[in-house]
């Protein structure tokens, strides 16, 4: 018996698509590439996504078929996000960093049926396209030679533009009244440890990931806004900002492959987005790109910062000279990915707000966490019992994709719980702050040595452009610090002067003793340290290694 007198109405993507189409039809999609800027209306984006699904089902393309997107942030990646979901296939955005062999797997893992291309991706997918077996279409985007591709197996090749053109007659695509379980969109991780793994996002998790993103609490989004998603499509799909932005009404501005620091810089400064996600690494190329010249960013109210963990130097030096604000976040392809996010509570001092936007987040809504011992037992929220953080709710995976659990791994899920592999302690308001991840951690002489804020701690020295630190062995201690860094361009830099420097920042035994000059820090496909990468370059002697006495 049900007590409930409310309507049950399924949370679907495509409810969530027509209401930002009929609400919001002025909205504006403006995209930038090379050769120039287009803008196109909601409304004008509508009648395209509908002509996109008409097109798709002549394809053959049916309920939960796989469609990929090998594409830039742009109005068509926009287009495919709501067009493929939206008639019950499932969209498989493809990161387009992925060493040739994983895009491959992941292609045929997922079994694709179609694939979406920008025209200047097409060498990349060239590499693999013979061995891409399920796909029977692909769609390039753009007008660039697609001959690379002749080579597909069972694929005829077709242009976007021209299956648009022949349905935008056929008036509104009948979207099917699906389950919200449905399968909506899927993503695979970045493949750091074996082949990347599969997340399938639901209809209903990816609306209300989209509602928690769009809160007060996350980013405050409204048609006031206009923002830029810098972190790619393909990665945990732009962390929901598409949906968010598009459920709230807000202009989009679209960099496409533009995302060097000059163009960024010059866009936020002519089109005056309000919002704005990336990785660190690209707010720490802009703020080094801005030194010494004049520009205004302040159109900027917010930034959202994940991936890894965000310095404090980069954060003060876009506040301090540019007045805008970046808020860390964290969370995982796993997590939809909105995990956590580091506001300051209202009742911190202003001495206090450094200490709590440093922290990793605080809890989100809808998202439960937990911190787990190694002999299993559950700590407190006490700010300082370090264990495995574990977390779930209804945007957390509950498994991968065509992937038995535990198989070539340890196992990922526990109890209901999603095994994050971070580590690291809750305090009692629920702030988040990891202190590392599982595999990097470091211990030395019996002690952990935080990798994470040993790295902070060097990038606040203002010759450092990026840091990262990984545990090497060391005969007397087990294992010590190796500290790679980047120095900025032009400057000097010793490693006696970040021993110095870091003298009453870190614990004492902290202190690496051993320093690597490198030009940049290897980075995996959605742009976080690749620290097995150091790792493997340390055993194999191509680090040029500093060594104190």
């Amino acid at each position: 018996m049900t007590f409930s007198t409310m309507q049950e109405r399924p949370l679907l993507i495509s409810g969530m698509f027509e209401h930002g189409r009929r609400i919001y039809s002025e909205s504006r999609v403006i995209t930038m590439s090379p050769g120039g800027r287009h803008e196109a209306t909601y409304a004008e984006v509508g009648l395209r996504t509908h002509a996109l699904a008409h097109a798709l089902r002549k394809l053959g393309v049916g309920i939960e078929d796989r469609v990929g997107t090998f594409c830039w942030n742009d109005q068509a990646h926009l287009e495919a996000y709501y067009a493929i979901s939206g008639m019950g296939a499932v969209l498989h955005t493809l990161n387009i960093r992925l060493f040739p062999d994983q895009l491959s797997y992941v292609v045929t893992h997922a079994e694709d049926k179609v694939i979406l291309i920008n025209d200047t991706l097409l060498p990349l997918l060239a590499k693999v396209v013979h061995e891409l077996a399920t796909v029977r279409h692909i769609v390039v985007i753009g007008n660039g030679d697609a001959s690379c591709l002749s080579t597909a197996p069972n694929a005829q090749l077709h242009r976007y533009e021209d299956l648009i053109a022949m349905s935008l007659d056929e008036g509104d695509y009948a979207w099917p009244e699906l389950d919200e379980r449905a399968p909506a969109a899927m993503a695979y991780t970045s493949g750091t440890t074996g082949n990347p793994k599969g997340v399938v996002y639901s209809h209903r998790s990816t609306y209300l990931h989209a509602l928690g993103l769009a809160s007060g609490a996350t980013a405050g989004l409204s048609e006031r806004d206009m923002v830029l998603p810098v972190v790619p499509m393909f990665h945990a799909n732009a962390w929901g900002i598409p949906y968010a932005g598009w459920l709230m009404g807000c202009d989009f501005l679209m960099p496409g492959p533009l995302l060097q620091p000059e163009p960024l810089v010059n866009m936020i400064q002519k089109e005056k987005p309000t919002f704005a996600g990336a990785v660190p690494s690209i707010w720490t190329g802009m703020l080094h790109y801005c030194e010494g010249k004049d520009v205004d960013l302040s159109s900027l109210r917010l930034v959202l910062c994940g991936g890894s963990a965000v310095p404090e130097s980069l954060m003060r030096g876009f506040q301090e000279k540019h007045g805008v604000t970046i808020i860390q976040a964290w969370g995982m392809t796993e997590t939809s990915p909105l995990g956590a996010v580091s506001y300051a509570p209202k009742q911190a001092t202003p001495d206090q707000q450094w200490t709590y936007r440093n922290r990793t987040g605080r809890v989100s809504a809808c998202v439960e966490m937990r911190i787990v011992a190694d002999d299993g037992s559950i700590l407190p929220w006490d700010g300082s019992s370090v264990g495995e953080i574990q977390v779930r709710g209804p945007w957390v995976t509950a498994s991968y994709y065509g992937v038995e659990d535990g198989v070539g791994e340890p196992s990922k899920f526990q109890d209901g719980w999603l095994r994050t592999g971070d580590v690291g302690y809750v305090d009692p308001r629920g702030y988040c702050q990891i202190t590392d991840r599982a595999k990097d951690v470091i211990k030395s002489g019996g002690e952990w040595i935080s990798s994470v804020e040993l790295e902070n701690a060097i990038m606040a020295h203002p010759s450092v452009l990026e840091a990262a630190v990984v545990g090497v062995p060391d005969a007397k201690w087990e294992e010590r610090p190796l500290a790679c860094v980047v120095p900025k361009p032009g400057a000097t830099l010793t490693d006696q002067a970040i021993h110095d420097f870091l003298g009453d920042k870190v614990a004492k035994w902290w202190l690496p003793e051993r320093y690597a000059f490198i030009a940049e820090v290897p980075k995996t496909s959605v742009g976080k340290f690749d620290k097995k990468v150091l790792r493997q370059q340390y055993a194999d002697g191509k680090l040029t290694v500093i060594t104190r006495g």
